[in-house]
């Protein structure tokens, strides 16, 4: 479809305009074109990267920082969605895919740690977020939590376990800026005292990193009633000072990330299955050993 017809195909509604064919503002997808396991980078680069490793992909759509590819991990459908930097374009992001009917996401990024056993190359699991990011207070009153669902986190850890890749779990600091956000110094050497402890004050806390989107997914998910986690790779640590940007670290949580669809959607069929709500690793057991143990 051609720019022009799809500016005349747009409704009148300022409220939520999309064509009649719901072809969506921001991410330019239709009903059909997102699987409901989603998977979130920042980067537009990084969405082909993660598409290499499904058994099938197509593109999608490529409309401003959003590229959409959709594919099969296996028998499994599973669609990667850039979000770019930030959580304003994070947020329309993930609007419309679930608008679409995506219903779990892995946000896959880049990170800086903030504890000092944490080494470039070493991947974080997200368990929850502090909502530094200047997005998700526009849905809810900043008390609000910003967690990963507990499975999205179990998939993650189980999927580093399975590929003996070296992770970390616990909780991120999702900042509106890379640079004064972060404790780093802006343009000239702009200094806020607050700046000045930001670093320690995070690290006191026992946050093990900072990055930029992980708290509008997560807290929109939940406000949503949809499933989210996160995983990072570790490419700095502020308190070593280091910065290694190497293509082995984002490999890494590329391919945890797929490795955590193919268990979500394993671990969905066994409670549709077993009539269960919920995951818990019970489920796992055959029933002739739930039967051995309980005897």
């Amino acid at each position: 479809m051609t720019e022009v017809t799809e500016k005349a195909g747009w409704n009148t509604r300022a409220l939520r305009p999309e064509t009649g064919d719901k072809l969506q503002y921001h991410i330019r997808c239709r009903p059909g074109d997102v699987a409901e396991y989603v998977l979130l980078p920042g980067d537009p680069e990084r969405v082909p990267l993660i598409a290499a490793r499904w058994d099938t992909a197509r593109t999608i759509s490529n409309y401003r920082e959003h590229v959409t590819y959709t594919g099969t991990l296996g028998s499994i459908p599973v669609s990667a969605c850039s979000t770019g930097a930030g959580g304003g374009s994070t947020a329309s992001a993930l609007e419309e895919l679930a608008a679409l009917g995506a219903k779990t996401f892995i946000r896959v990024g880049t990170t800086a740690a903030l504890q000092e056993d944490i080494n470039c190359g070493d991947l974080i699991i997200c368990a929850g977020a502090v909502r530094r990011d200047g997005t998700s207070p526009q849905y809810v009153e900043p008390a609000y939590p910003a967690l990963a669902s507990y499975e999205v986190v179990l998939a993650l850890v189980q999927a580093a376990e399975n590929l003996a890749l070296p992770y970390h779990v616990g909780l991120a600091c999702t900042t509106a800026s890379f640079y004064c956000g972060q404790g780093r110094p802006g343009f000239g050497g702009y200094r806020q005292s607050f700046m000045d402890h930001l670093v320690e004050d995070m690290k006191g806390a026992g946050v093990l990193n900072f990055e930029m989107e992980a708290a509008t997914v997560l807290t929109l998910s939940q406000l949503f009633r949809l499933r989210a986690g996160a995983v990072f790779a570790v490419v700095a640590n502020r308190i070593r000072d280091e910065f290694n940007y190497t293509g082995a670290g984002i490999e890494k949580s590329v391919v945890v990330a797929n490795e955590a669809v193919r268990l979500l959607a394993g671990w969905d069929a066994r409670k549709r299955q077993a009539g269960k709500r919920y995951f818990f690793p019970g489920l796992l057991i055959p029933p002739e050993e739930k039967a051995q143990e309980m005897s």
